[in-house]
């Protein structure tokens, strides 16, 4: 069976593609993507059609992750089309309930509430000034995303 993942920030430029970026290079390498259909959106417009944050690019490209997707903005149909979908902080869930039609088929979580390290909110590196907060959003991806898949296979 195929499930379907959607992770959600602001501008889908930062923390949602790498979470999406590291999700899908964690099922390649445990050979479940035929499994996945792995995304990312934003709750706003601003960034569609544009690439990643360079500095977001380029922390997947220190860790050997590729992505090449492009900033979308989150649609109504998405919620009945994903099975979960993954806000980055509180701000994050409370748009995507108010936006969420009644009875969505998607379970809207927050993807830090996996974090075996308990680190519930992944914090956005947009206005940073270097890409050490871009290294910690990875970091929380990968530690959330893999305990995510040990307890959902």
């Amino acid at each position: 069976m195929v499930q379907k993942v959607l992770f959600v920030c602001l501008g889908n430029i930062c923390r949602s593609p790498i979470a999406e970026a590291v999700f899908q290079h964690l099922v390649n390498e445990k050979g479940l993507s035929n499994n996945w259909v792995v995304d990312s959106a934003a709750i706003g417009s601003w960034h569609v059609g544009k690439s990643p944050d360079s500095r977001a690019r380029q922390i997947l490209k220190n860790h050997n992750v590729a992505y090449n997707g492009k900033a979308r903005q989150i649609k109504t149909q998405d919620f009945n089309e994903f099975d979960y979908i993954f806000g980055m902080d509180e701000e994050n869930i409370s748009d995507l309930n108010s936006e969420a039609p009644e009875n969505p088929k998607a379970k809207i979580m927050l993807l830090g509430d996996f974090d075996p390290q308990g680190e519930r909110i992944i914090r956005d590196p947009y206005y940073d000034n270097g890409s050490e907060g871009f290294e910690k959003c990875y970091q929380q991806c990968m530690r959330s995303s893999e305990a995510f898949l040990n307890q959902i296979n």
